[in-house]
């Protein structure tokens, strides 16, 4: 039996009382400050910090509801390469998804971000789901376009413009002449 010092994921919180493997305990949980063995004076000891140790969880909880909030409305577009089939050369793994979610200002730890098909091959819209604090979760949208379709894009939007302002010019021109015909009439 031990007492845990700190949140120690799929085993418990701060201040709980745990029954865990001889191994586990002392060759990972002692070891590494996470846990202290349980006996009455330590009992005690946690006993008297109880307060603080509900006060800090519920903080806990409130920033993860908090964050839960921001990163539902997240929607991530990745650029990476790929093949005329749409086949990435490699994948979208966690790291890049952490990546981009630190670009946007979202502290992130990697082994909190599962990938729903645990590594992307082909672009197309997927989902990825971020563990919070205890059971709570968010999923972002993935948006896995490859480099090709982004170009294709900017040459699109490029020509576009392009069409608009010669479209644009021409009026102008067109309203500078009438201007000019009807000052001449007078």
């Amino acid at each position: 039996k031990i007492i845990l010092n700190q949140d120690v994921p799929n085993l418990g919180e701060e201040g709980d009382v745990c029954l865990v493997k001889d191994g586990y305990a002392r060759n990972f949980l002692l070891p590494t400050g996470a846990a202290v063995v349980y006996n009455n004076s330590n009992l005690a000891v946690f006993k008297s910090k109880a307060a603080a140790i509900e006060k800090r969880k519920t903080a806990k909880r409130q920033a993860s509801a908090e964050l839960k909030d921001r990163l539902d409305s997240v929607e991530l577009t990745l650029i990476v390469a790929a093949g005329e089939s749409g086949k990435l050369f490699g994948s979208v793994t966690q790291t890049m998804i952490q990546e981009e979610l630190a670009k946007l200002g979202f502290e992130i730890e990697k082994k909190r971000i599962e990938v729903a098909t645990h590594a992307i091959k082909m672009t197309g819209n997927y989902t990825a789901r971020i563990r919070l604090y205890e059971n709570s979760s968010s999923i972002i949208k993935l948006i896995v376009k490859s480099e090709a379709e982004v170009k294709s894009e900017a040459a699109k939007a490029a020509k576009a413009a392009k069409e608009a302002k010669e479209a644009a010019e021409a009026e102008a021109k067109a309203a500078e002449a009438e201007t000019e015909n009807t000052n001449q009439e007078n």
